[in-house]
């Protein structure tokens, strides 16, 4: 008796199972969306995490949900990107937020600042610090809603066709760098350019530049760039890591019904992940590939880290000084750093400097 009811129960339930998948599919509507992203087809890392984003939105809401995403240019110019998204012309985008500062240098903040936080600091300010509500409110001023949806990590410090001995040698040194990053090289006596991807080879090749920054090895490596300027710097100390944004509209996103909105969210953490494995994953391989073809390893003397550092502390509040936004969000972004420092100096920075050593070392 009791093992017909559980049947007869169960035989209930998953006939409304069966019913009820049916009944979501037929009942929710059916919504299309476009990205347009900053990114060549060819970078399978950043352009590569934008599509599988919008293929596992479209996986989550039973293929209800579509997003198509378009590499850069396809859809309108990358630096049109931002404002694509804040009149409505398009829905969403997968973006460096850095890449507006010309409409707010506070816009920085969400992809991140010279020597500021790496990418899990900068998740646990989004997150816990009120890093998403003070994104939230500026963007809000755009008709923009912001979503956390990726981070490449800490990046290198670009190729350079002489070496950078003393901060004199940045003196006049015309190297592809934006953003805040271009700031601080601006102060040190460099000639920070503005050049799209696909550019900077013949620009270096031509001499047209003497330096350029693009990411790290794995992409770096597609570029190029070490069969033309053969010193290899790091660290990418004007941004500590450099989190992705996807930017919605507002509107759009006010439309979207609840489970839509849960997909988006999820992919977007999801790829904020995934991203970050996928270069740490490939760089180490692609960067001893550049070695063994010629490039030849650096890092910045200390002197000229120290001079970076300084001019990126006064950079940080002459932009306060000037933009109330970014006036708002500087304090409690300082206070998360130092914070962070002094948290990760006790117990990951200890057991990595000497992990990495030791490993290197290592027979095994």
């Amino acid at each position: 008796m009791q093992r017909r009811r559980f049947l007869e129960k169960t035989g209930t339930l998953a006939g409304l199972a069966t019913l009820a998948a049916p009944a979501f599919a037929q009942g929710a509507p059916s919504v299309k969306w476009r990205m347009s992203t900053s990114w060549p087809k060819s970078l399978d890392t950043m352009y590569g995490s934008a599509e599988q984003m919008c293929k596992r939105i479209g996986e989550l809401t039973d293929g209800k949900f579509e997003i198509h995403p378009f590499a850069g240019g396809e859809l309108v110019p990358p630096a049109q990107n931002m404002e694509a998204i804040s009149n409505g012309t398009v829905e969403c985008n997968h973006v460096l937020a850095s890449a507006f500062i010309g409409k707010n240098t506070a816009f920085a903040f969400d992809t991140g600042l010279p020597f500021g936080l790496n990418s899990r600091q900068h998740n646990a300010w989004m997150q816990h610090g009120g890093g998403m509500q003070a994104m939230r409110e500026l963007y809000k001023k755009y008709n923009v809603v912001n979503f956390v949806c990726g981070n490449v990590g800490v990046q290198m410090g670009g190729w350079y066709r002489k070496q950078i001995k003393t901060v004199a040698d940045l003196d006049g040194l015309k190297i592809r760098i934006g953003g805040i990053g271009g700031m601080v090289m601006s102060k040190l006596g460099a000639v920070p350019q503005q050049i799209a991807a696909a550019d900077i080879y013949p620009a270096l090749e031509k001499g047209t530049i003497d330096a350029a920054e693009w990411i790290g090895p794995y992409d770096d490596a597609k570029l190029g760039l070490h069969k033309v300027a053969q010193y290899y710097y790091a660290p990418g100390w004007w941004e500590g890591s450099a989190s992705i944004t996807a930017m919605v509209n507002d509107k759009a996103w006010a439309a979207l019904p609840p489970m839509y909105k849960a997909a988006f969210e999820c992919a977007a953490n999801e790829q904020t992940t995934k991203m970050l494995a996928d270069y740490d994953a490939r760089n180490p391989d692609a960067l001893k590939k550049l070695i063994g073809q010629g490039a030849k390893l650096a890092y910045f003397p200390k002197p000229v880290m120290e001079a970076a550092f300084k001019a990126s502390s006064e950079l940080l509040t002459e932009l306060a000084d000037k933009n109330p936004d970014f006036k708002a969000v500087l304090p409690q972004w300082l206070k998360s750093r130092r914070d962070q420092a002094s948290w990760f100096r006790v117990a990951e920075s200890e057991l990595d400097s000497y992990t990495f050593s030791a490993v290197v070392k290592s027979p095994q």
